[in-house]
């Protein structure tokens, strides 16, 4: 079949400019729909007021929205196509951000940020799935990987973003920020909904690095149902680990610099931009590993890394520990997403391959949801975050066991 349009006459694989679609999508719907937050909530806490119970409600109600929207993902593809659902899913984000920005209130922040979570689920899953579509197995980490890099940037313009706009509109800075961050998300829906194709065959094109499988046509029949069922189960254990604690750590790390570490919200955002400007390489570089030496052993180190990330700030270290914390957080954070995007390809096949994310990201979703209500709660008791992050420490180190337990992958 011959290549079609725009596919014939670009110098590269059509398939790397869906990647770069996708790090559109993973910069609004995540970056700046779902980890702004972490930058808003110190001045939007003191405005409105909020307690660190409501602050972690807000964050578990945006991941309740993302889990509802994730538990209908493949309803939504089958119907829409994941290039309408990227961009239906975004406008929902955008809209939603740029209303937050008018709220006056805990329960008006929360009913719209539960919205910004569904229209996050509703784009990210989709997009995620699209890569076991485009890219054989030799290089399907590596790919995803480069799709989840867009939110590191957007942690980096926010970091830089928001206390420059507080800087200059004064208290009420927050309320520019959410509806100049609501716009930006509008821009990328249409970005995406340009760019995005649903299959290669659509441009009369084979996946990158290997054949895949055409829609519609069976899944790998090697992978027995009992099988299928034990490594969703195995995967989305995991997954649940991972957003339970990173989640904890990402809504709460700036507030905790402010508010209990003394740091002027300025050089918190430093922090938080730099640790974005680290994850830049994380989905690559951990991405690229799994594909070598398996999936299991890449989550080996990530959760590894992200356990002593944990522990820094759960422990009253000086100074020089928080930027080791920094450190380590940044270059694993968005590791484990990609590694799971190509895992299920492995498992399951292409074809199966985003309904089977979409069924571990609703557990990735339960864990989000529990962690930052169960982290305020706890911060609220204790007056104090430490107890949060050493618990985020203790779960990322049980992960490290059940990674090391993951069986070989299929070969799709």
């Amino acid at each position: 079949m011959p290549k079609q349009g725009l596919a014939a006459r670009l110098p590269f694989h059509y398939g790397w400019l869906v990647v770069l679609a996708g790090a559109v999508t993973t910069f609004a719907c995540l970056g700046m729909g779902r980890f702004a937050l972490g930058m808003l909530l110190p001045s939007m806490g003191l405005s409105l007021p909020l307690t660190r119970s409501e602050m972690g409600w807000i964050s578990t109600g945006n991941f309740i929205g993302y889990m509802a929207a994730v538990s209908m993902g493949g309803l939504m593809v089958r119907h829409l196509g994941a290039r309408r659902a990227v961009a239906l899913g975004l406008a929902l984000v955008g809209a939603s951000m740029i209303l937050v920005s008018r709220a006056e209130g805990f329960v008006a922040v929360l009913a719209l940020y539960l919205l910004t979570g569904f229209g996050s689920g509703t784009a990210n899953v989709p997009v995620m799935g699209l890569i076991a579509h485009w890219f054989g197995r030799r290089v399907r980490g590596r790919a995803a990987g480069f799709v989840v890099i867009g939110s590191g940037v957007a942690i980096m313009a926010t970091g830089v973003m928001v206390p420059a706009i507080n800087a200059a509109q004064g208290a009420e800075g927050w309320r520019m920020s959410w509806m100049v961050i609501g716009g930006i998300v509008l821009v990328a829906a249409v970005i995406d909904a340009i760019a995005l194709r649903n299959h290669p065959s659509e441009l009369g094109l084979e996946p990158v690095g290997g054949v895949g499988v055409i829609p519609g046509a069976p899944a790998c029949a090697a992978q027995p149902m009992v099988s299928r069922t034990r490594i969703l189960a195995h995967l989305g254990a995991l997954y649940a680990a991972f957003g339970f604690t990173y989640v904890i750590y990402a809504t709460f790390i700036v507030t905790a610099l402010v508010q209990e570490r003394g740091f002027p919200e300025s050089t918190a955002g430093q922090f938080w931009s730099w640790i974005g400007l680290l994850s830049l390489a994380s989905g690559p570089v951990f991405g690229g590993l799994s594909d070598r030496f398996g999936r299991g052993r890449g989550m080996m180190v990530v959760f590894s890394f992200q356990a002593l990330s944990y522990l820094m700030v759960a422990l009253p270290l000086p100074e020089p520990f928080l930027y080791a914390s920094t450190i380590l957080f940044g270059l694993a954070l968005w590791a484990i997403p990609s590694i799971m995007a190509a895992a299920v390809g492995d498992y399951l096949g292409p074809d199966q391959a985003a309904s089977a994310f979409g069924t571990i990201t609703v557990a990735f979703a339960l864990g989000q949801i529990v962690g930052p209500a169960l982290a305020g709660l706890m911060a609220d008791a204790w007056g104090s975050f430490s107890g949060s992050f050493a618990m985020a420490t203790v779960v990322a180190a049980l992960a490290v066991g059940g990674a090391a337990l993951l069986p070989a992958g299929q070969k799709h």
